[in-house]
């Protein structure tokens, strides 16, 4: 099988990550879509809560997996036989960091773990997590960012009724 990782904070899940999801699922026979547990971020949903947010968001993507990690890539990867890693590019500011990534990666597994860009589409190349969270906080509309669902929760999680 055909198999690829999506791995990410999803804090929460944009568009823009959702693009990215719906563009691998297309080229993958399956695509695990995984939180990662990052105990040096505060995050603003648990990683059970963004598992449920992501689970809902593709539900029609049939052959995507959700699932959560904590520790290395390269480890999670190997435990589930998977040899290619997706991660999306928004702008050359991304690249410089995500192929320094990428390179450790495939050194620390030994050539054994790849990773593959894909450039968010256009309408999507602003859209940040922490952008969203920003706009959110002050109760700005959020709504060309994030699914619907997703909206109601972060006001809800920062005390404002949705816009």
């Amino acid at each position: 099988m055909n198999s690829a990782i999506y791995p990410g904070s999803f804090d929460p899940v944009t568009f823009g990550h959702l693009d990215i999801i719906r563009r691998a699922s297309a080229i993958f026979d399956e695509l695990i879509v995984s939180v990662l547990d990052n105990h040096l971020k505060s995050p603003l949903f648990s990683v059970e809560e963004r598992v449920k947010i992501l689970e809902k968001a593709t539900k029609d993507l049939p052959n995507v997996k959700v699932d959560s990690f904590s520790g290395l890539l390269i480890d999670y990867a190997k435990k589930k036989d998977v040899h290619v890693a997706i991660r999306g590019l928004r702008a050359i500011t991304d690249f410089e960091y995500e192929l320094q990534l990428a390179q450790t990666n495939s050194k620390l597994s030994k050539g054994e773990l790849d990773t593959m860009f894909l450039t968010t589409s256009l309408e999507y190349a602003y859209l940040s997590s922490s952008g969203v969270k920003e706009i959110a906080r002050f109760q700005g509309d959020i709504s060309m960012c994030v699914p619907d669902f997703v909206a109601e929760m972060m006001y809800e999680r920062y005390g404002h009724k949705q816009v």
